[in-house]
């Protein structure tokens, strides 16, 4: 395996099947090939070359499944723990994530939490490279307007497709 993947299964009310962020990662990775030919050099901001390590290589990342040491959970499917400590970024997958039916939604959260990983923590810049990604590979994107509004993206310079 790419990454170094910590289990710390903490007080899960359902059982969790370990190999899906694996997979996750796996189906990110297949979307950012596709969309890679009509990438340039940077997106968003965003170092293309890094990201692939990261993304495909799992350069600079540790991932850790629901151990929570921030306890946002609550909030989001996955998140980032920033800064980086010792040159690694923690990612944290919730039990969220791990929802019946999600596998689209697991591959894009994997795709938008590396953006934070590689170009720190703007969440607009991540959602807007996160769609530009998807639309790239498979001709659409999910759909994030309330989530875009919410994070008042329309005034950050960045763009959905």
């Amino acid at each position: 395996m790419r990454y170094l993947l910590v289990l710390a299964l903490l007080a899960l009310a359902t059982a969790v099947d370990a190999r899906e962020p694996e997979q996750a990662i796996n189906r990110a990775i297949d979307l950012f090939q596709r969309a890679r030919p009509h990438l340039a050099a940077h997106l968003h901001g965003v170092e293309i070359e890094r990201y692939r390590a990261a993304l495909s290589l799992g350069e600079g990342v540790t991932l850790v499944t629901d151990s929570d040491p921030a306890d946002r959970c609550g909030q989001f499917a996955a998140y980032t723990l920033l800064p980086a400590e010792n040159g690694v970024v923690r990612l944290v997958f919730c039990p969220r994530f791990f929802s019946d039916g999600n596998d689209e939604l697991r591959a894009l959260t994997v795709l938008h939490e590396m953006v934070h990983v590689v170009a720190g923590p703007d969440e607009c810049r991540a959602m807007a490279f996160a769609a530009a990604i998807e639309q790239h590979a498979t001709g659409r994107f999910t759909p994030v307007e309330a989530y875009w509004r919410a994070n008042r993206c329309d005034t950050s310079g960045f763009s959905l497709p």
